[in-house]
């Protein structure tokens, strides 16, 4: 039997954006799911683990999945209401999450197809499914017998509000698990608050200094460090259409390198993920960039 080579694990949700005085937006969503859909429109066998209810917003993210291509066996369904985070503006971007004993909390993956691991290569972690208890209880386990059984494992931490108490001890076990870790600026400012980005980053790889660290600081430059390499790039200049995703489709399309040409080196590994992040904001929404796309901007 065939199974996917990479899982994301978590964070499957829908956006609630207002798009006026009186309307609202629904648009599938979530960290975890966005990369699941980064590493399909690439072309690699892929899923986004994680529990849905039975309701409409549940409906037409399930739907977007199959269309996305993603392995359905990993998406389980469970009478519990949805998991909302409602951005109530844009800008700036202020939002909360309605979610208390929705379907996400559900997820476990005593119910994931018998012999999933086996072809699995690497899977990923990040974002609010990790302060989401007992979910994040749930995952860190995961990834942890993951780790044992030789998966990678990477690692996103996405900071959001829900993570202002509490995260120190997860973040720290994450760390320690990791192979690859995606951060961007604005996550090292408010994970390790009240330091400076370089201080901010120290801090952060002391944590692991093993693990590969990928560095986005939106339109400037970006670094990936690689045990004692270091890479910077700027990233391709494009027509901005929102940036919404952009840092998703950016460890996807890395994941998606590292697992297809691992002969690449570390420039070449991180030119790649910032062509899929520029690709990615030239559409509007969580655009999931094509293969075209990335090697067009990298050309």
């Amino acid at each position: 039997m065939t199974f996917p080579s990479f899982v994301s694990a978590g964070d499957i949700l829908t956006d609630l954006v207002r798009a006026g005085s009186a309307q609202w937006l629904s648009r599938p969503g979530g960290a975890g799911w966005n990369v699941a859909r980064a590493v399909a429109r690439l072309g690699l066998p892929s899923a986004c683990a994680g529990s849905l209810g039975l309701d409409c917003f549940s409906d037409e993210l399930w739907q977007a999945s199959v269309a996305a291509g993603l392995d359905m066996r990993f998406m389980q369904r469970v009478a519990r209401p949805p998991l909302l985070a409602v951005v109530h503006q844009t800008q700036p971007p202020a939002y909360f999450f309605m979610g208390e004993n929705s379907a996400d909390l559900a997820f476990d993956p005593a119910c994931l197809p018998a012999g999933w691991m086996s072809q699995l290569k690497w899977a990923h972690f990040g974002c609010i499914s990790l302060v989401r208890q007992p979910l994040g209880a749930t995952l860190v386990a995961l990834a942890t017998e993951l780790r044992a059984h030789g998966v990678n494992i990477s690692f996103d931490p996405n900071y959001r509000n829900l993570m202002e108490r509490d995260y120190g001890p997860i973040l720290q076990r994450m760390m320690q698990l990791a192979d690859l870790v995606k951060v961007s600026d604005e996550d090292l400012h408010h994970l390790f608050a009240g330091a400076d980005e370089t201080s901010a980053l120290a801090q952060l790889r002391a944590l692991n200094p093993q693990a590969t660290v990928f560095v986005t600081r939106g339109a400037d430059s970006a670094t990936l460090f690689a045990g004692e390499q270091r890479f910077d790039a700027i990233p391709p200049r494009v027509d901005v259409v929102d940036t919404v995703g952009a840092g998703d489709a950016s460890i996807g399309c890395l994941l998606f390198s590292l697992m297809t040409a691992p002969q690449r080196t570390g420039a070449e590994h991180l030119a790649f993920a910032l062509a899929a992040g520029a690709a990615a904001c030239r559409k509007a929404g969580a655009h999931a960039p094509a293969l075209d796309e990335v090697v067009a901007l990298l050309q």
